[in-house]
C-alpha cells in the first residue's frame, strides 16, 4: 500500500529564518514553501517585477504580484542602517542586503544574498595559512572567496591562537552589528565607517591594535595595496583578496599590480641584452610582492597556488605564466595536489585531522601536510608511451603492471599538453583521488626520473648512496673553506637528489655543464649574485 504521509519539510536555521522575516509576510510564507534553506544563495526584489528567489542553477519565482514601494520599504526597514556601498544586513548574521537606488536616492530593488559561516573551506590551503606566509586569494564573484578568508581567520585566532584582526568594510566577514558573528572566533573586527577610509583603518589597525594577522577582503585601490604594502614591511602576515580572478588580471592592473611588487620597464645595455637573449627593453619587478603566495579559486573544491610569488612574477615577465600548483578537494573529502615534483600527492584527514597517515596539530583540526602516495603497482599511461613505460619498469626492475584503461589503476602517467587540455579521463581520475603524475616530454629518460622518484627508498641504490656522501663532503669543505667546490657528473635525478642536501646546509647549488656531464657546484650562500 502506498504511503501517502507528507515529506518532513526542510529545516531552516536561525539564521536563515532572521533573513526571511525581513521579508513582507506573503513573501516569507513563499520562500519557505518553494525553496530549501540549504540551497538558497539570494532573494531579489526589484520595483514592478516578480520577486525571484536564486538556488544553484534556476530561480524560483515567490510571487506573481509585482514588487511594490512598500515591499521594498518594508524589508529596509528591518535590516541594518545602509553604509556609503549600498549595503545593509541583519545583526549577528552574515546575510547582506545591496540597495539599487534611483537618481533621487530611493531604493527601487533590493539584494538580499545569503551568507553563511562553512567550517572546513580553508582546508585545501590551510598548511599554507597557518605557516605564516602572506596569502592573497583571487576569484570571480560569488566563488566563495569571503567564505575562505572567514575561516582563515578563525583557523589563525582559534587553533594558532594568534592575535588576529579583520578590517571589516561591509560586515561580510564578521557581520551587521556590533558583536561579530561566531564564524570569525576569537579574531577582533574593526569596521569601516566608509569604504574610501579602509586603508586608514587597515593602518590603524597595525598602530593600534600589536595584530599577528591582518585579514582584509576586496583591496581595490592604489591607497589600499599601498597600506597593504605598509604592513608586509612591518613583519604581520596578511590574509586578503582582491578584485580579479587571477594573477593575469593583476599584472595588467596598473591600480594592483604593486600588490605583486610593480611593474618597470627597464633598459639594458648591449651586453645584458645579449646575456638575457631578449631585447633591450624588458619589464621586470619592481619589488618585492607584498603577499608570497597567490592562490587563484577556480571553484569551492579547486584551487591554483602561485608560490613562490615572486618568482612566479618574475617568469611572467619574461616569458609563459609557469604553471601553478593544482589543489582538489575529492567527493570522499581527500586533497590531491600536484606537489613541486609534478606529481599528484593524496592528502588524509579524518575527522580531528588525524586521517590515515596523517598527523594532527594537537588542536583539535588537524593540520595539512603533504603525503607521499603509496607506491604504485598499476600504471595507466595516458599519452605516454606504453613501450617505454615498459622498458623504464624491465630496466629499474619494478613490481609494477601496466593497464590498457583506469580501471584499478594506482597512478596516471601522461604529458603536461594534455594536463592542461583536462581530458574526461584526468579529471575522472583525480575525482577518484587516483593520483597523476605528469612529465614534461614522452621519452624513456623522463619515464625512468618519475618512476625513480615514485620509487625512492623502495631498492637502496649504492650509487645514488655514494653520489650523496660526496655532496657532503663537499659541503663540508665549502664551509670550512667558503671556495667552491665541483663534484662529479650525475644524472638529473640524483642532482636533485644532490640539491636539496645542499639546500639543507643553507648552501647554494647550481647545475653546470651538458649532459652526460653536467654536474652540481656548490657554492657558500655569500657568493650568490
Amino acid at each position: 500500500m502506498q504511503s501517502h504521509l507528507p515529506r518532513p519539510l526542510p529545516i531552516w536555521d536561525d539564521e536563515i529564518e532572521l533573513l526571511a522575516q525581513a521579508l513582507p509576510a506573503h513573501l516569507s510564507q513563499a520562500l519557505h514553501e518553494r525553496t530549501d534553506p540549504g540551497e538558497l544563495l539570494e532573494i531579489v526584489l526589484d520595483l514592478g517585477r516578480e520577486p525571484e528567489a536564486r538556488v544553484p542553477g534556476r530561480e524560483v519565482v515567490l510571487a506573481t504580484q509585482p514588487v511594490s514601494e512598500a515591499d521594498l520599504e518594508y524589508v529596509a526597514s528591518r535590516v541594518g542602517q545602509f553604509g556609503e556601498d549600498n549595503r545593509a544586513g541583519i545583526e549577528r548574521t552574515l546575510h547582506r542586503v545591496s540597495a539599487i537606488r534611483n537618481r533621487r536616492g530611493r531604493i527601487v530593488g533590493l539584494t538580499c544574498r545569503v551568507g553563511r559561516a562553512v567550517t572546513g573551506t580553508a582546508e585545501i590551503f590551510r598548511d599554507i595559512v597557518e605557516s605564516g606566509q602572506s596569502v592573497l586569494l583571487l576569484g570571480r564573484p560569488g566563488i566563495g572567496k569571503t567564505t575562505m578568508l572567514r575561516e582563515s581567520a578563525r583557523l589563525l585566532a582559534d587553533e594558532q591562537r594568534k592575535r588576529v584582526v579583520i578590517v571589516d568594510t561591509s560586515n561580510e566577514i564578521g557581520g551587521d552589528g556590533d558583536i561579530p558573528h561566531p564564524g570569525i572566533g576569537r579574531a577582533r573586527r574593526m569596521q569601516v565607517r566608509t569604504p574610501l577610509l579602509q586603508h586608514a583603518v587597515m593602518i590603524e589597525a597595525v598602530e593600534n591594535h600589536m595584530p599577528e594577522v591582518i585579514v582584509i577582503d576586496e583591496i581595490g585601490t592604489e591607497l589600499e595595496a599601498s597600506a597593504a604594502r605598509t604592513i608586509a614591511e612591518r613583519g604581520v602576515q596578511l590574509i586578503a583578496t582582491a578584485h580579479g580572478q587571477t594573477l593575469e588580471n593583476l599584472l595588467v592592473n596598473p591600480t594592483l599590480n604593486d600588490l605583486l611588487g610593480g611593474i618597470q620597464s627597464v633598459t639594458l645595455s648591449d651586453e645584458e641584452a645579449r646575456r638575457r637573449g631578449t631585447q633591450k627593453t624588458v619589464l621586470e619587478r619592481r619589488s618585492p610582492p607584498t603577499f608570497d603566495v597567490l592562490i587563484e579559486i577556480q571553484d569551492r573544491e579547486r584551487v591554483a597556488i602561485h608560490q613562490p610569488l615572486a618568482e612566479v612574477v618574475d617568469a611572467a615577465l619574461r616569458g609563459p605564466l609557469p604553471t601553478p600548483r593544482i589543489r582538489m578537494r575529492t567527493r570522499e573529502g581527500r586533497i590531491i595536489s600536484n606537489a613541486e615534483d609534478d606529481s599528484l600527492v593524496v592528502h588524509a584527514h579524518g575527522a580531528n585531522g588525524n586521517g590515515p597517515g596523517g598527523a594532527g596539530n594537537g588542536s583539535g583540526g588537524g593540520k595539512v601536510t603533504l603525503l607521499p602516495a603509496r607506491k604504485p603497482r598499476t600504471v595507466f599511461p595516458y599519452g605516454v608511451s606504453r613501450t617505454y613505460l615498459e622498458q623504464s619498469i624491465r630496466e629499474l626492475d619494478l613490481p609494477v603492471r601496466v593497464l590498457g584503461n583506469l580501471d584499478g589503476a594506482d597512478l596516471v602517467l601522461t604529458l603536461k599538453n594534455y594536463y592542461r587540455r583536462r581530458p574526461d579521463i584526468l579529471r575522472q581520475a583525480e575525482s577518484g583521488g587516483v593520483p597523476v603524475h605528469i612529465l614534461k616530454s614522452n621519452s624513456v629518460a623522463q619515464v625512468k626520473e618519475a618512476l625513480g622518484r615514485l620509487y625512492v627508498g623502495e631498492r637502496p641504490d649504492p650509487g645514488v648512496q655514494r653520489a650523496l656522501d660526496e655532496a657532503l663532503d663537499a659541503i663540508k669543505r665549502v664551509k670550512t673553506t667558503l671556495q667552491p667546490e665541483e663534484i662529479a657528473p650525475q644524472n638529473a635525478y640524483v642532482r636533485r637528489l644532490q640539491h636539496q642536501l645542499v639546500s639543507e646546509h643553507e648552501l647554494v647549488g647550481r647545475s653546470t655543464g651538458k649532459e652526460p656531464q653536467r654536474r652540481l657546484r656548490i657554492l657558500p650562500a655569500a657568493d650568490v649574485d
